[in-house]
């Protein structure tokens, strides 16, 4: 709105942001980078593991499921840490050391060293980016550039998402699946997964240089201008290290004061019991990282380019169409929109069951040419590619419409002043989906998709969208129960 009350034109919301802060433009671009390395090197991750460190499909996902939770736990803890250090000091330390683990990562295929000394500081290195540069959009932003410079910093993850999927495939084409690269100067080589992982470490490095030289400390927009004051520390004296450990403490104590509080209300239950519902229908998307890409190697060939197929074309469709389905949907609740949307996704796990050879036509004509020409394939279209795309589109209108609601219903429902205890709790699902998927995608894999041997590949589908299904049908069933009035809607 404008101070005369007047709406604010489509094109003038982008343009509040043309004052704001350097450090706001800083932090989009630096989102980019931290998206396309972080995303190529979790798509590599169990083919890392189970081609250079030689671990089998079930103890991989052993490995992924223990990773993701150290990663969750991580991101929890450095919540405060924002306030104990400040935004420019965490940012570094987190490229610096997601920097560092993946150079480790890369270099040294050994598990006694990869493993404690790369992929477990990784998690920290991780988690103190993502939770830090959404603290730094609001800190940087007013009143009005707000909402318009989150839908910036979302439109940026979704552009490094695409780019990461373009890089994953055009390394593994340019060396082959299990090809190696030697390194420039260094005299050694390194396998196609560690030069993706390398890649991820090299695309973090602008993030340090720019964070150091171009992020002043102490900055924060204010609805009156632009404001810098001397970031004074939390715990004056002591170093990185031991304010990260005090802040952590704090947090845990501000945790346990507030959770025990949210048990008394009511609304809190009914919270819980939607987000439980949700976690099902988020195994799909974690399915695609931990368990997709052996799926697609062994179906389609080394080499084949996947990468492409869901991750930049999904990132692509969201970009584009989660800001009009938002428009579209605006008077509905977001109770309501996820149902619709979750509907919709796990529906289209089930294009993946269909046998191959019923999109046979569809990879002869017209359509299996313009996929032929977008991933620049040779000989005739795998119909298993028209699959995977149909689903991929499928899939990504379902998220356009639930995906932004999840970040909508606990701010909607919350009681005034509990909002950010109700946002954090609502990465719920993402921590349980990544610890199961993780766990059960090797079991999938070893018993329907084995490396040799008999497959039956289209059970694993079945299992996922089977499980997904229930976020819609529970969330139906049980909306008498738990929907929770949302403010500002009928």
């Amino acid at each position: 709105m404008t101070d005369n009350g007047k709406e604010t034109s489509f094109i003038g919301k982008f343009l509040e942001l043309r004052g704001a802060a350097r450090e706001l433009w800083i932090i989009f671009g630096t989102k980019i980078m931290t998206i396309l390395a972080y995303s190529v090197v979790n798509s590599t991750l169990v083919l890392w593991l189970s081609s250079d460190l030689g671990f089998g499909d079930k103890s991989a996902g052993v490995v992924v499921a223990t990773w993701s939770t150290a990663l969750t736990i991580f991101t929890v803890m450095v919540g405060s840490l924002v306030d104990a250090v400040g935004i420019r000091k965490s940012l570094l330390t987190g490229f610096g050391l997601a920097a560092a683990a993946r150079l480790v990562m890369a270099f040294f295929a050994v598990k006694w060293i990869a493993l404690p000394f790369g992929l477990f500081p990784l998690a920290l290195g991780e988690a103190l980016q993502t939770p830090v540069m959404v603290a730094a959009v609001k800190r940087f932003t007013n009143t009005r550039q707000r909402s318009i410079a989150f839908s910036v910093y979302y439109a940026m993850m979704n552009v490094g998402f695409a780019v990461a999927g373009w890089t994953f495939d055009k390394v593994r084409h340019g060396l082959g699946e299990y090809g190696h690269y030697a390194v420039p100067f260094l005299g050694i080589q390194i396998s196609t997964y560690q030069t993706i992982i390398l890649l991820g470490a090299l695309f973090t490095l602008p993030n340090l240089v720019l964070t150091y030289f171009a992020l002043r400390g102490g900055v924060e927009a204010t609805d009156e201008g632009v404001v810098v004051k001397p970031e004074l520390p939390k715990y004056p004296g002591k170093s990185f290290l031991e304010a990260f450990l005090l802040s952590s403490r704090d947090a845990l104590k501000d945790w346990a004061r507030i959770f025990s509080n949210l048990w008394l209300q009511p609304t809190f239950y009914r919270f819980l019991a939607f987000f439980g519902l949700v976690v099902f229908v988020k195994l799909v998307l974690y399915h695609m990282y931990y368990t997709f890409p052996k799926y697609a190697i062994r179906e389609l060939g080394a080499g084949a380019p996947f990468g492409q197929l869901f991750g930049t074309l999904n990132a692509v469709i969201v970009v584009f169409l989660a800001p009009v389905i938002g428009a579209l949907t605006q008077r509905f609740t977001a109770y309501r929109v996820v149902v619709i949307g979750t509907l919709i996704t796990a529906l289209s796990v089930f294009l993946m069951v269909v046998p191959p050879a019923q999109f046979q036509g569809l990879a002869d004509g017209a359509f299996g040419h313009a996929i032929s020409r977008w991933l620049d394939l040779s000989g005739p279209v795998q119909p298993l590619y028209v699959a995977i795309v149909l689903f991929t589109i499928v899939y990504s209108i379902g998220e356009s419409f639930y995906s932004p609601r999840l970040y909508e219903y606990p701010a909607a429902i919350a009681p005034k002043g509990q909002e950010g205890s109700y946002l954090a709790l609502s990465m719920l699902p993402y921590f349980v989906a990544k610890f199961f998927v993780g766990s059960m995608s090797g079991f999938l894999l070893e018993a329907f998709c084995p490396e040799t041997g008999p497959r039956n590949s289209q059970m694993i589908w079945w299992i996922v969208g089977g499980m997904a299904l229930l976020t819609p049908i529970g969330l139906v069933a049980a909306r008498r129960y738990i929907q929770v009035h949302e403010a500002g809607r009928d």
